[in-house]
């Protein structure tokens, strides 16, 4: 690989339109993570919700805008801190 980190294949379950639905009864928004450190939330994430595929992306980054059941960006500022909510699925 040339250093990137590969972008994690999405997930749609075709009868899922919503955050709840592709949760999958898992936690699918984390509020709590805002202001903490990139590491530190994604470590929350994935144990809130195992299903879920953290995507770190620069707080004015572009994005794909797709709907993904499994993609959860988390957008962090120049201290590599979460710059706002992130949650599942994140689109674009």
């Amino acid at each position: 690989m040339s250093g990137k980190t590969p972008y994690p294949p999405c997930v749609i379950y075709p009868q899922c339109q919503s955050r709840e639905c592709c949760s999958a009864g898992h936690k699918y928004i984390w509020p709590n993570v805002v202001g903490m450190d990139h590491f530190e939330a994604k470590a929350i994430i994935e144990r809130d919700n195992p299903l879920a595929t953290v995507v770190f992306v620069a707080k004015d980054g572009a994005t794909i805008d797709n709907f993904c059941c499994n993609r959860v960006y988390v957008f962090v500022d120049e201290h590599l801190k979460v710059s706002s909510e992130p949650a599942l699925p994140m689109v674009g």
